[in-house]
């Protein structure tokens, strides 16, 4: 237990350098929350809480969207594991997890393991709710996009490089992702937990069209 801790702490470390002045709605504070919510589903589903507090820590520090070279992030990334005192079949499975659970318009397939279905649960609830709601429009500024503009329709079917680039707005991000997450949930627990969460979004939009139209 000892040994995990300390590995923990250096990858808290690591990810702390890497992630704390970026300002797209994935920086530190991201982390730390979704590694909170890995805890508790990690708990309630009884998953291995080390292999899914790992990967939870380390899921950002490869992202494409964070990276101008993701290639070169990940060989580092492996590079850090492998010297990090981490059994290599935890290694392998922490790595898995982090290549196969981004959302990238919603078409991949189901986590292929209990401990990758947590931490993907937790990282999609903390998509959305009143948490939600603050990341898509602090990346939508980082991204440079619109707040809303009702001529431009939320697509419903989309490739991933449609879904990275193309004509969006942060509006249409709710539809195009966020309100899919509820049902995205894989484990009971994580579902429980996104039903407040995707209601209060719900309601967000309600307010948001009345006072785009001053009616309120």
């Amino acid at each position: 237990m000892m040994e995990q801790q300390r590995i923990l702490l250096a990858a808290e470390t690591l990810v702390k350098e890497k992630l704390e002045r970026d300002s797209s709605g994935h920086d530190w504070w991201h982390i730390y929350r979704v590694v909170q919510t890995t805890k508790r589903i990690a708990a309630q589903e009884g998953a291995d809480s080390f292999v899914c507090e790992l990967a939870a820590l380390l899921h950002d520090v490869v992202d494409e969207k964070l990276n101008a070279d993701p290639a070169a992030a990940q060989r580092e990334l492996e590079a850090w594991l492998a010297a990090s005192g981490t059994p290599a079949a935890q290694v392998e499975h922490v790595l898995e997890i982090i290549s196969t659970m981004s959302f990238k318009g919603g078409a991949r397939p189901k986590m292929r393991t209990l401990e990758g279905q947590v931490v993907q649960d937790a990282d999609r609830l903390d998509a959305i709710g009143a948490v939600g709601i603050s990341r898509v429009f602090a990346y939508s500024g980082w991204k440079g996009r619109p707040i809303h503009d009702p001529s431009v329709i939320a697509r419903e079917q989309m490739t991933e490089a449609e879904y990275r680039g193309g004509n969006d707005t942060a509006i249409n991000h709710f539809y195009e992702k966020l309100l899919k997450l509820k049902e995205l949930m894989n484990t009971a627990y994580a579902r429980q937990l996104a039903e407040e969460r995707h209601r209060f979004m719900e309601l967000y939009l309600q307010e948001f069209y009345a006072e785009w139209e001053g009616e309120r």
